[in-house]
């Protein structure tokens, strides 16, 4: 089982601007390509920051004077490596309050960009694709459980878990992985157990 990589995800290439990029020609690269931020990159290709639609409304109503990419800009760049996950940039994305996240090579130059459109792509896979994952890698691979005694239905992302387990420890396992494959938006849990192996509570079905 394995989590979409931010170079899955991404858009390869990245509209971006130097430093001395104007307003107004910043403005007109949000626009034309219906984007909310570009990142800043100095000569070498290397992000130094990134101007938000909010900077450029910032400069409006806060009067900056800030006319160049220089003055706009938040700085530093916040950025992403292709080789995350995507849980990964997206912890980050939340952390830092931002829509779009540079990606950047191992010598710190953009190539790509991963935007929160980006990854809404994730809730968009197909049901089909959900539950053979789930069957294949989740069930079978990893917790080595038969699938026949096992039923998951997925409808819109909602993935639905009934059945039969060998011990009760197994439940939260199984909800927990399941949660944690790209595209599943919730797990109903329906499932039953042959042995309690838990510390307290009756045996049969939780």
């Amino acid at each position: 089982m394995r989590h979409r990589s931010v170079a899955d995800m991404m858009t390869p290439t990245a509209v971006a601007v130097q430093r001395g990029t104007t307003f107004k020609e910043i403005a007109r690269l949000l626009d034309e390509f219906g984007i909310t931020a570009v990142p800043v990159l100095d000569d070498d290709g290397r992000p130094v920051g990134v101007v938000s639609e909010a900077d450029l409304l910032h400069r409006y109503g806060e009067g900056s004077g800030a006319e160049t990419a220089e003055g706009l800009m938040s700085s530093p760049a916040i950025t992403a490596r292709p080789e995350w996950s995507v849980v990964r940039a997206a912890r980050l994305m939340r952390q830092k309050q931002v829509k779009r996240l540079p990606v950047v090579d191992r010598e710190n130059r953009v190539i790509g960009v991963l935007s929160r459109s980006d990854l809404l792509q994730l809730f968009l896979r197909r049901d089909r694709a959900i539950q053979e994952e789930i069957l294949e890698d989740v069930l079978t691979r990893t917790l080595r459980l038969r699938p026949s005694d096992l039923t998951v239905e997925v409808r819109d992302g909602l993935v639905t878990l009934s059945g039969t387990v060998p011990r009760a420890s197994l439940v939260p396992v199984v909800v927990r992985l399941c949660q944690s494959v790209d595209g599943v938006v919730d797990v109903v849990d329906r499932l039953a157990y042959v042995d309690d192996d838990r510390a307290e509570g009756p045996a049969g079905t939780p």
